[in-house]
C-alpha cells in the first residue's frame, strides 16, 4: 500500500522538522550520486540546514563544477550582451541618420544647399516656408495685440490714480484755503 500525500508546508516541531530534513537530505543525495552515475551527468548539490550546517555532493570536483556553471552562465550573459549592443548600434543608425536629414532640412530652409533640389522639392520648401511665415505673423500680432492691451490697462490704471491725486490735491488745496481764512479771522 502506498502513502498519501503529504501537505507542503513548513513543520512547527522542530525535531520532527530536523527529522524529516535529515531524511529528506539523504533522498536528495542520493538521487544526485544516481543522476551522476546513470546519465554520466556532473552533479554538484550545496544544502545548508537551518542551523547553517553544510551538505554537499559533486560527481567530481566541486569548484571546477561551479567554475563550469560561471562560465557557462557568463557566456549566456555575454550573448545577451552582444545582442543589446547590437540593438543599440542600430538605434545609434536610426538616430543618426534621423539627425542627418533634420539637418539637411534645416539647411533647406536657411536656403542653403539647394542645389540638390528639384522642382516638386523646392515648390515644397517654399510652401513650407510659406505656412511658416503666415504663422509667425499671426504668433506676432497675437504678441503685439496682447502686449497693446496690457499697456492701455496700466495707461487707465495710471490715469485713475493720476485723477484721484488730482482730487486729492484740489481737498488738500481747499483745506489749506480754507485754514489760512480761518487763520485771517482769528487774528487779534
Amino acid at each position: 500500500m502506498g502513502r498519501g500525500k503529504v501537505e507542503l508546508k513548513r513543520i512547527e516541531k522542530p525535531n520532527t522538522r530536523q527529522v524529516t530534513f535529515t531524511k529528506r537530505r539523504n533522498g536528495l543525495l542520493k538521487k544526485a550520486f544516481e543522476l551522476s552515475l546513470l546519465c554520466d551527468a556532473d552533479v554538484a548539490l550545496i544544502v545548508f540546514s537551518s542551523t547553517g550546517r553544510l551538505s554537499e555532493y559533486s560527481s567530481q570536483d566541486i569548484n571546477r563544477i561551479i567554475s563550469k556553471y560561471h562560465n557557462n552562465k557568463g557566456t549566456v550573459d555575454v550573448c545577451d550582451q552582444r545582442r543589446t549592443v547590437e540593438l543599440w548600434r542600430e538605434e545609434v543608425d536610426k538616430l543618426k541618420e534621423i539627425v542627418h536629414t533634420l539637418e539637411c532640412k534645416k539647411k533647406h530652409l536657411l536656403g542653403e544647399d539647394l542645389m540638390s533640389l528639384g522642382m516638386k522639392e523646392l515648390k515644397q520648401l517654399e510652401k513650407q516656408l510659406k505656412t511658416g511665415e503666415d504663422r509667425i505673423r499671426l504668433r506676432k500680432r497675437q504678441v503685439l495685440s496682447e502686449h497693446a492691451c496690457l499697456l492701455k490697462r496700466e495707461h487707465k490704471a495710471l490715469y485713475n490714480e493720476n485723477m484721484h491725486l488730482q482730487r486729492k490735491l484740489v481737498e488738500v488745496d481747499k483745506d489749506l484755503k480754507d485754514l489760512e481764512l480761518g487763520m485771517l479771522i482769528n487774528l487779534p
